[in-house]
């Protein structure tokens, strides 16, 4: 590759935080993840004309894991290609592509047990079906280790970081390290103010391998994660800022870990607090933030890591 790939990020506002997608402006143009439904029409079109740019030209479309928020916008933008961009997402995560109600599937068996909202399915029932622009089948699943050929001598190489989900991939611009990781990298979290992972260990694992086996020399992320301070850092990292990133996640996880770990051997304690039953990890971890709100990654963080300690005990 000659010359570097130009990168443009497209922010769509959505909730308490902006949503990312990334447009990869190669010979078959690229945009990495879509936002939700409306995101195509009112984010990606204006800010690709601003730029000299048609989404009509986009031949790819990436999705970095199965999330509403990630892939939300997918049929929408795909129906905005006339149907000719090509699809891709993992295999584990591709459910959530084909259908709403897996992401109401997803809440119940993890969410729903710690949150008391008797509206909550109806809610998420509704969100999904609004949020969602349309169900649909990937054009390509991927596992890892693929090569995206996006004309040229443009590529892309896939992956494969579990962790966040069972299905989370980073997108790497060949010869220039520029790498598209969505969520995998939390740091301490969003709007939230939490990290969100489903599986703890591969979180850790995917985190060590993004440090020391890719080393972006470009991190591109899904939102605007914070610091220790709950400043963001942006979602465009240059070198130094990626590695500082990527070393605040496992640091954070580690204390995560270590407090769990500990409490979970004295046993789990129900109580009245929002944080019930994981109370003490919050007061440990100095989190004071509303575990209730959506996505809430507390809860989804507590599960996994009471998950792998049933599992490892």
């Amino acid at each position: 590759m000659t010359e570097p790939v130009a990168v443009h990020p497209l922010v769509s506002p959505w909730g308490r935080f902006g949503l990312y997608s990334f447009f990869i402006d190669a010979p078959e143009p690229a945009i990495v993840d879509t936002g939700i439904a409306s995101s195509p029409a009112e984010g990606m079109v204006p800010a690709l004309e601003a730029i000299g740019r048609r989404i009509e030209d986009v031949r790819w479309i990436l999705l970095t894991h199965g999330h509403i928020d990630h892939l939300g916008g997918a049929r929408a933008l795909w129906e905005l290609t006339g149907r000719r961009a090509r699809v891709v997402i993992h295999e584990a995560d591709a459910p959530l592509l084909r259908s709403r109600r897996a992401h109401v599937d997803q809440y119940v068996d993890v969410r729903q047990q710690y949150i008391d909202n008797p509206d909550a399915v109806e809610e998420q029932t509704q969100a999904a079906n609004c949020v969602i622009s349309g169900e649909m089948e990937p054009t390509m699943l991927v596992r890892g280790g693929e090569t995206l050929a996006l004309g040229g001598d443009v590529t892309v190489s896939v992956h494969h970081i579990p962790g966040h989900t069972a299905g989370s991939v980073a997108y790497v611009i060949d010869g220039q390290q520029s790498v598209f990781v969505g969520d995998a990298v939390q740091i301490h979290g969003a709007a939230n103010g939490f990290p969100g992972y489903e599986d703890p260990a591969a979180y850790r694992s995917s985190l060590r391998y993004l440090r020391d086996e890719v080393r972006p020399q470009h991190l591109y992320l899904g939102h605007p994660y914070r610091n220790a301070d709950g400043v963001p850092f942006g979602v465009e990292l240059d070198r130094e800022a990626a590695r500082n990133a990527l070393q605040g996640s496992l640091d954070l996880e580690a204390r995560i870990d270590d407090a769990v770990r500990r409490y979970f051997h004295a046993g789990l304690r129900e109580s009245d607090s929002v944080y019930s039953p994981f109370a003490p990890v919050a007061e440990e971890l100095g989190y004071t933030g509303d575990p209730t709100l959506e996505p809430s990654p507390f809860f989804t963080t507590m599960h996994g890591h009471l998950t792998q300690f049933n599992q490892t005990s």
